[in-house]
């Protein structure tokens, strides 16, 4: 492969046409090499062949360009660099001014925005916060979309963050989720945006401006022409920031050197230059004596024209073009001179060839009107363009003079327009049905208002019939109140019985358990308590058999039996036992049958131990 390959060549014409990415500055041998590389990954060996490829699979442009555009950035790179900046250049540039002045700063290639970061850092420190928000504005720039939205989210990963010292760390960064974001209040004075540093207009009256390790990827045409864009956006004693590999030794008449070793440089002021173009190193016009004020005041009316001008000679030479035409097509003053034909806005977004050649038979300015131009990925321009010829007094046609009127605002503003209107004829309609809902609503409200008269009738038949039934529900919450009475008299009365059941139980001698048909224990008076050392809430609701006594329960369940089911007649044993105090004794257990209406519905159990002089009698 040689640098003047043709696929190769014709590939780069088909990215400046199809995406506006102008890669024909670039130095061939690293473009050529990039390219390669990304070919090779998708095991393409033909430039020829790759172009086909881009042609069907449009995602393919975004890794190509980020494969061309190596983004080699960090926090503080050279930190030595920096210093030196700091106290050297940006203290006496920030001295010379007043509290009131603005600070603007130039940030070109920034990728993914640690150089602009560190910048805002630094002036921040210098000045504080509060003059920071208030005088600085950073211009961040990169013809790489997808590095300009890492660098607007402003967020970093500890790697990336490695080289902030931790107290800058602290205050201009916080926390979260594991990664750095860089302070809200601050991102507002750093604007990231869209430059192509050969193609478009270049940011005016700024201050410093770092472009580090950019232009080492550039030939040396383009470089001059970049230099040259830089020398125009300073200010005058602006400074310019490179990066190690780049020098401006072959610039001389435009930056003056003023720490080699650091790549700082400071601009030198410059005359305008005889062919009326600010960007112009090797003008390809015959150069003329030094202007004359009135000349120069010509000069740069025409440049600093708010309306894209370009004048062509009778012969088709390319004579004049200013400042606004550059910035909208990429011309300057580098080709002035040339044949216009060989232009690429010779044919894009229009033919204006025949409209020059129109205009110069006719001596009639000609106007094409709503020509759509995208002047980048995504941006599109709409333009008037206006062809004028240039007639001498002599009726002899000097030239052409082509004027891009940019009629984008008030064509969206028409097209806004057109779509208001049409969503007010919408609306109109939309209003007109309404409107006619809304009688029909009135109608139906009628009808309704009819009904909940009628309802309301209804009602008030409904709420008679309600005091009616409130009559008897006080009649009947008396009665409830009378029978409540009885209630609470026969309840009074139980406890009065069960008192004196309790009275009766406690104060027999001998223990006394009352068990269900079950075998359930339901009564045990205090004397069982006393006698086996269980108490009562121990016992109520257990099973008598399963009771840890004294009282050998096995020899007692023949008893119980009897009683339940056949023994009307009290059945009595003698079984010796064991108190609660651990001592054996001889206790004589009754069992009777406890009847009701149905039979025997539980056993009465009476058990009194034996007694020799008021003391239980022990087993021998």
């Amino acid at each position: 492969m040689t640098p003047s390959d043709p696929p190769f060549e014709a590939l780069l014409v088909y990215l400046k046409e199809e995406r506006g990415f102008d890669f024909t500055g670039y130095k061939r041998s690293s473009l050529m090499r990039r390219v390669s590389r990304r070919m090779s990954q998708l095991s393409i060996s033909d430039y020829a062949e790759y172009l086909d490829f881009l042609q069907v699979h449009p995602d393919e442009f975004t890794a190509l360009f980020n494969t061309i555009l190596i983004n080699v950035t960090g926090f503080f790179r050279d930190a030595e660099a920096w210093e030196y900046l700091r106290h050297e250049l940006v203290e006496p540039l920030l001295a010379a001014k007043s509290n009131a002045e603005p600070v603007r700063i130039w940030s070109a290639g920034c990728a993914s925005g640690e150089e602009a970061y560190t910048l805002a850092i630094m002036l921040a420190e210098m000045l504080g916060t509060e003059q920071f928000r208030q005088r600085v504005k950073i211009y961040a720039t990169d013809v790489d979309e997808e590095g300009l939205t890492h660098a607007r989210h402003a967020t970093y990963t500890e790697r990336e963050v490695a080289n902030v010292p931790a107290p800058l760390l602290e205050r201009y960064f916080e926390a979260q989720g594991g990664r750095f974001v860089f302070r809200k209040d601050l991102r507002r004075s750093v604007i990231f945006g869209r430059n192509d540093l050969v193609q478009d207009a270049p940011i005016s009256r700024i201050d410093l401006l770092v472009c580090r390790n950019t232009l080492m990827y550039f030939n040396a045409e383009t470089q001059a022409r970049i230099v040259a864009r830089f020398h125009f956006a300073l200010s005058e004693g602006g400074i310019l920031f490179l990066g190690k590999a780049e020098m401006l030794l072959s610039h001389a008449t435009l930056f003056q050197p003023v720490d080699l070793k650091r790549r700082i440089f400071r601009k030198v002021p410059r005359p305008l230059q005889t062919n009326d173009s600010i960007f112009a190193e090797v003008p390809h016009a015959p150069t003329r004596s030094e202007p004359g004020a009135i000349d120069q005041l010509r000069g740069e009316a025409f440049l600093s024209s708010p309306v894209a001008q370009i004048v062509v000679t009778s012969d088709g030479l390319v004579a004049l073009t200013n400042r606004q035409a550059e910035a909208l097509f990429g011309v300057s003053s580098r080709d002035v001179g040339r044949p216009f034909r060989d232009l690429d806005m010779s044919y894009r977004p229009v033919e204006l060839r025949r409209f020059i050649d129109q205009a110069q038979v006719e001596r009639r300015g000609t106007r094409v009107g709503d020509v759509e131009y995208f002047r980048a990925p995504g941006e599109l321009v709409h333009l008037d363009v206006h062809i004028n010829p240039l007639v001498a007094t002599d009726m002899s046609l000097l030239g052409v003079a082509l004027i891009f009127h940019d009629v984008t605002a008030s064509r969206r503003l028409h097209d806004e327009l057109e779509q208001a209107n049409r969503q007010l004829e919408t609306a109109y309609e939309e209003l007109q049905s309404t409107n006619e809902e809304l009688e029909t609503t009135n109608e139906e409200l009628q009808s309704t208002v009819e009904e909940l008269e009628t309802t309301n009738e209804e009602l008030q038949s409904t709420n008679e019939e309600l005091e009616t039934m409130n009559e008897e529900l006080h009649s009947t919450n008396d009665e409830l109140q009378n029978i409540n009475e009885q209630l609470r008299e026969r309840t009074s009365e139980l406890d009065t019985a069960n008192a004196f059941l309790e009275a009766i139980l406690s104060s027999l001698q001998a223990g006394v358990a009352v068990i269900n048909r079950d075998l359930h224990v339901q009564i045990w008076n205090r004397r069982a308590e006393d006698l086996w050392g269980l108490r009562r809430e121990e016992t109520i609701g257990q099973h008598f058999l399963n009771l840890d006594i004294g009282l050998p329960t096995d020899q007692l369940r023949p008893l119980i039996r009897s009683a339940l089911n056949d023994g009307v007649q009290p059945a009595e044993l003698r079984l010796e036992a064991v108190n609660r105090r651990g001592r054996t004794v001889y206790v004589r257990v009754a069992c009777m049958p406890l009847a009701d209406a149905d039979g025997a519905a539980g056993v009465i159990m009476l058990m009194e131990p034996e007694h020799d002089g008021g003391v239980p009698v022990p087993v021998p």
